[in-house]
């Protein structure tokens, strides 16, 4: 059995495939969770695959995307230019978190727009010098609060990938 097969065509290999899928930036659980529910996945395997897609990377990025900006930097200075808008971006975010610390954390990871999400928010955290232990606790609450959203939405039958304009 090839790999996509066993991606697409498994119990297993749809959940594995919707882990995966959560990891990405950007998308994230956002895609994740209706992603897994059209694999064929129920809507707990679903939420539970994206969660955990979503979350894994979090405790490393917090602790260490600082060191691999500044390496970007000085190995491959052609990226600087999307490191210093990712670190903008993180700053601005930033700039609203500060005020409320883990309960603005946990806000800007909760609501499942682009912009969002656990990606922006381990950004934000590790930018704010705030604690891993914390900041992954603040950033996971918002983790299971967005993909509750999303589990709802999809299980309503909200189309978020329309691109008809009305």
């Amino acid at each position: 059995m090839e790999l996509m097969q066993w991606l697409t065509e498994t119990p297993v290999g749809e959940f594995v495939f919707t882990v995966l899928a959560s990891m990405i930036p950007i998308t994230e659980l956002r895609v994740g969770i209706p992603f897994g529910v059209g694999l064929g996945l129920s809507y707990p395997a679903a939420f539970a695959a994206a969660v955990l897609g979503n979350v894994l990377p979090v405790p490393f990025l917090v602790a260490y995307v600082r060191r691999v900006f500044g390496w970007m930097r000085r190995r491959l200075p052609r990226l600087g230019g999307m490191v210093n808008a990712l670190e903008e971006k993180a700053h601005l975010k930033g700039q609203r978190v500060r005020r409320y610390q883990f309960l603005g954390l946990f806000c800007l990871v909760a609501v499942p727009l682009p912009g969002t999400g656990a990606w922006t928010g381990s950004l934000v955290a590790a930018f704010l010098d705030m604690p891993l232990r914390r900041a992954t606790g603040s950033i996971f609450a918002g983790v299971l609060a967005a993909g509750l959203v999303m589990t709802g939405l999809t299980a309503v039958g909200v189309d978020l990938f329309s691109t008809a304009v009305v």
